[in-house]
């Protein structure tokens, strides 16, 4: 089956920063900002992320964090691990989704979050879920949130029997947004240019 033309081509970050925006937490500037990849400095809580991520996948500043919560995150990867940072895409109708899964195994992939205020099935409507379908030909049966407050280590695992149409219809408003806001988007990587 032939893939239609692309004619958007969004990322989950960037979903879930339209999804803050229709809740009230973004303004409309806010939210053509982060299309249009205009630079922000980088928040401490950013950098504490990035750098757990680093603490647990490679061992780089293990020092900063807690050692049960680094083996409590570790015992919860897929062993083995086959990749990191992994590149995956998934077509729907006209739209290129596009992403790096921080972790994959062999029937598993996974992705670590860091977040001062975590609530139970926070990350079920997340767009990074999309990254279930993209991996299905990899052979990948179930992505696993694993999430920490610093303080507890938390799990979310969703399989394809999630059902996506939360998402989709957020797409599309974000899609019809983005033709709304056409003229002020500076950077035309989001219309697959």
């Amino acid at each position: 089956m032939p893939f239609n033309t692309v004619n958007y081509k969004l990322y989950p970050s960037l979903l879930n920063c339209y999804d803050r925006f229709e809740k009230g937490y973004l303004t409309e500037q806010e939210l053509i900002n982060r299309v249009n990849r205009v630079p922000t400095p980088q928040t401490d809580a950013q950098k504490k992320g990035v750098s757990f991520e680093d603490a647990v996948i490679k061992g780089i500043d293990e020092e900063m964090f807690d050692p049960e919560i680094l083996s409590q995150v570790r015992a919860l990867l897929p062993r083995p691990m086959l990749r990191t940072q992994f590149y995956c895409e998934y077509q729907l109708n006209d739209v290129l989704l596009y992403g790096y899964v921080d972790v994959l195994g062999k029937m598993l992939a996974v992705d670590i979050k860091t977040t001062s205020n975590y609530k139970p099935g926070n990350y079920a409507v997340n767009h990074q879920n999309f990254y279930l379908p993209a991996l299905r030909p990899k052979g990948i049966r179930s992505l696993r949130y694993i999430i920490t407050d610093f303080t507890q280590v938390y799990e979310e695992e969703y399989d394809h029997s999630l059902d996506l149409s939360q998402q989709e219809m957020q797409i599309k408003s974000f899609c019809d947004f983005l033709e709304a806001h056409r003229a002020e988007i500076t950077d035309r990587r989001v219309f697959g240019s």
